[in-house]
């Protein structure tokens, strides 16, 4: 376990899937602590891929291979490459295994970089192969609702850098979405209530093309408590349902879940990115602690 620390926040994470465990300020936890009651995890990272593929099944060359949901990187141990008191820095490589699942190659870096009241989560996808590589990289952090009292059914709100028009795509079928059915986000004077049920009938609200770039979650006093900036044009929205679950979900993802039915190959799944052989893809995401 890694410790970053200033005057205002206290940050750790776990070399096993390179896993934000802990967010805290003044004696307060933000982050999850993965009562398995729930559900077991805090922040994984979602690789190679965000989501599920159909029937746990995908195709490249023609050859079929099998990946549960969220891909395989969130369970692996991460070799530590960097660390100060501010920035610690992760590194997976592909192996026989993953290439027996997953036919790339690929380094993974993961980085958390602290400031101020901030938390930049970062991560690099090096492909060192001969050929393009295609995949997907997702977040998955869990925050707990602030005031959380499990005898009542409101839990706070959601508000966002756009206040209408907030469109989720409709997630249908064995974890995957319907492409032609969408709907509108309850948003009452520029907030999206959040309450016990919100996530019972959706599972989850799926945002794509970049309808926003910044969530925050606010008390039920409506004041801010956590915001979570990102630039990924994918962003899931999720607690538990029918759980009454203490906590949920802010993901900003670089991917999405297969469509229905879908068969065809990897590289033409929503949301994939291709990489370039000696290239690499990099992007961050910003918890900020209000």
């Amino acid at each position: 376990m890694q410790t970053l620390k200033n005057d205002i926040l206290t940050v750790q994470v776990s070399e096993m899937g390179a896993e934000l465990q802990s967010i805290v300020k003044n004696g307060y936890e933000y982050l999850w602590q993965g009562d398995p009651a729930f559900w077991g995890r805090r922040s994984p990272v979602l690789f190679p891929i965000v989501g599920s593929v159909w029937e746990k099944k995908y195709r490249v060359g023609g050859k079929e291979y099998e990946m549960g949901q969220h891909g395989f990187a969130r369970d692996m141990k991460f070799e530590l490459v960097s660390a100060t008191d501010s920035e610690v820095w992760y590194r997976l490589e592909s192996t026989p295994e993953t290439l027996a699942k997953y036919p790339w190659p690929f380094v993974l870096e993961i980085g958390y970089k602290l400031e101020g009241n901030s938390v930049e989560v970062l991560w690099k996808v090096t492909n060192p192969g001969s050929e393009d590589m295609f995949f997907q990289i997702g977040a998955h952090p869990a925050f707990n609702y602030p005031g959380f009292d499990a005898q009542t059914s409101e839990r706070g709100y959601f508000s966002f850098d756009k206040s209408e028009g907030l469109e989720s795509i409709t997630i249908k079928e064995k974890g995957c979405v319907d492409v032609d059915s969408t709907y509108l986000l309850n948003v009452e004077d520029g907030l999206v209530p959040l309450k016990s049920d919100s996530f019972d009938n959706t599972d989850a609200y799926v945002l794509q093309n970049s309808q926003v770039s910044e969530v925050t979650l606010r008390a039920l006093d409506k004041s801010p408590y956590l915001t979570v900036r990102f630039d990924a044009p994918v962003v899931g929205l999720w607690s538990p349902p029918s759980k009454n679950a203490p906590f949920v979900c802010i993901e900003p993802w670089y991917g999405r879940c297969d469509r229905v039915a879908f068969t065809g190959e990897y590289c033409e799944k929503d949301w994939v990115n291709a990489l370039a052989p000696a290239a690499t893809f990099s992007a961050s995401y910003t918890i900020v602690v209000e």
